[in-house]
């Protein structure tokens, strides 16, 4: 297979700058559930970003913490749950008494509510130091719904993406970075690159400056998409400093001045 060109935008079809839901719309309602990616839908908003793990039946779902605790009440692992299990509990309560009974939502369940209305940046959540049965089942499963040329699949862990990459090198993938402690060190600058090869950086908004864009741009020919941004005055600057792409929670706040762009 062919490598993914870094020089080419991720989505052929899209008007740039690219803007992703974080969670869907997780300011509106609790994160990574359908009632979530419903909003991104009734609001028209064009992207989504969201969380893949694996149950310990095997699906994918859609989820953010490795623990199930914060958002449903249950303090287990994801991986040690099975989908019968995760369905019973209630993922959105937590948000507000109105969203009582979400569910945590498997990714063919959302695929077959956002279709192609919408362009996918899924982030893997695990911390393994290899890739294995997630990334294989991702990839499959992003294969048989035929978006391919609609998602971007995303991880801290660059054996994340390699493993995508091994399996599918014509996705689009990118490699998130930020100064966490929980990262080692020399992944918090965006080193995870060398090991991964992706065609798309995600740093946090806090490493977007005018140098970093020069770099990452212009220099090495990446696409940047940023996260999470909330502010309207900053999203402009990182808009006006040439970021290919804003990730926020409240992206139905953010539609006026990505329409502004996307009409000049």
């Amino acid at each position: 297979m062919r490598r993914k060109n870094r020089n080419t935008k991720p989505f052929d079809f899209a008007e740039y700058p690219l803007l992703f839901g974080h969670r869907g719309c997780s300011k509106a309602a609790p994160e990574n559930t359908m009632a979530s990616f419903q909003k991104i839908l009734d609001n028209n908003i064009p992207g989504i970003e969201l969380d893949v793990q694996l149950c310990s039946s095997g699906e994918i779902v859609v989820i953010h913490d490795l623990n199930l605790k914060r958002t449903t009440g249950m303090d287990a692992l994801v991986s040690d749950t099975n989908l019968e299990d995760i369905k019973k509990l209630d993922a959105g309560s937590w948000f507000d008494k109105s969203f009582e009974g979400e569910k945590i939502p498997t990714l063919d369940e959302v695929f077959e509510l956002m279709g192609t209305k919408v362009y996918y940046d899924i982030e893997i959540k695990h911390r393994n130091r290899h890739h294995g049965e997630l990334e294989k089942k991702l990839t499959a499963k992003i294969s048989e719904w035929e978006f391919g040329s609609r998602v971007i699949i995303s991880s801290f862990n660059p054996m994340a993406i390699a493993g995508v990459r091994k399996t599918n090198s014509e996705l689009n993938t990118a490699i998130i970075y930020t100064n966490w402690k929980e990262l080692p060190w020399y992944l918090r600058n965006g080193g995870g690159k060398y090991i991964c090869k992706p065609n798309i950086l995600k740093p946090t908004r806090h490493k977007i400056n005018p140098l970093t864009m020069f770099i990452n741009k212009i220099i090495e020919g990446y696409t940047v998409v940023t996260w999470t941004e909330d502010d309207p005055d900053k999203v402009k600057k990182y808009i006006n400093m040439g970021v290919d792409g804003i990730v926020t929670n409240v992206p139905e706040d953010m539609l006026d001045i990505f329409r502004k762009r996307w009409d000049s």
